[in-house]
């Protein structure tokens, strides 16, 4: 029997809409949501979304494993994971790091700046 793919769905709400509605928009699936673009986007750098993609529908992963299959050197996706981490983007299974879904689906409207 097939499993169902579990998408992460990452979006920004800004703070006032989230406490005028109570909650964030309605999601299937799980959820991550950034209270700002710029938030989004100083935690999902390119390099931690070209991490987070190596790790979609891997399993658990060590640090050094990462490394390799990005290329990268450890140290940098070490620091790139401990900001992971702290987001709550990935998360830890023992000395392994997991990101337990199939795919990632960004959410993210632009609108004018001008007030």
């Amino acid at each position: 029997m097939a499993t169902a793919m579990e998408t992460l769905t990452i979006t920004v709400e800004a703070l006032e809409d989230i406490k005028a509605r109570g909650a964030p928009k309605a999601y299937r699936g799980p959820r991550l949501v950034f209270t700002s673009t710029d938030l989004l986007l100083e935690v999902l750098t390119s390099a931690r979304l070209k991490l987070v993609q190596c790790m979609t529908g891997a399993g658990p992963l060590s640090i050094r494993e990462i490394a390799r299959r990005l290329g990268r050197d450890v140290h940098a996706v070490h620091s790139d994971v401990t900001a992971l981490l702290k987001a709550g983007v990935i998360r830890k299974d023992g000395r392994k790091i997991v990101f337990p879904y199939d795919a990632v689906r960004l959410d993210v409207t632009l609108t004018s700046a001008a007030a």
